[in-house]
């Protein structure tokens, strides 16, 4: 059964989207995590259950998180994606908290260091933003570039973590 719940943060309400798992130490396995207005989000459909209780160990980290009072998660979460989608994931979840990186840089460490265009792909099909943290990777020119909850989100979450780029 999937489960959800919602949580407020500096960005808006959150929508936190999950399955419930005996090996999870939380007792629940995350799926989504999306930003209000994001593109491609997830929004709530027939069938699922609202259980705040389920996801107060992802909440307490997010809390923590916005307070500045942490700057990891340890959030067990699912990886469902292609191959090439779980590569790029795996980089993003690599990026130190209070960096930047390239989608260029992103592209050689999935492996794949000429498929700039389709990592950018990946990244915006990147189901849990913020705890995948999808909001560090930045052009090569220090342009922010897109993000799936947009720009002012993206800005937002760098500045917090002091990791804006100039402009």
């Amino acid at each position: 059964m999937t489960l959800y719940t919602t949580v407020d943060s500096p960005l808006g309400e959150l929508l936190l989207v999950g399955e419930r798992s005996g090996t999870a130490k939380d007792g629940i396995v995350l799926a989504s995590l999306s930003l209000p207005g994001q593109k491609g989000g997830a929004v709530v459909q027939d069938g699922w259950r609202r259980d705040d209780a389920a996801f107060t160990g992802t909440a307490d980290q997010l809390q923590a998180y916005f307070s500045g009072a942490t700057d990891r998660f340890d959030i067990e979460h699912t990886t469902r994606g292609t191959d090439f989608q779980r590569r790029v994931w795996a980089a993003l979840d690599a990026i130190p908290h209070g960096t930047t990186t390239s989608y260029k840089h992103i592209a050689e460490q999935a492996g794949s260091p000429a498929a700039v265009r389709a990592v950018g792909t990946a990244i915006g099909a990147n189901p849990l933003l913020i705890v995948r943290p999808c909001h560090r990777v930045i052009g090569s020119n220090g342009a922010l570039g897109g993000y799936a909850g947009g720009v002012a989100a993206k800005q937002r979450l760098l500045t917090h973590e002091g990791a804006a780029p100039m402009a």
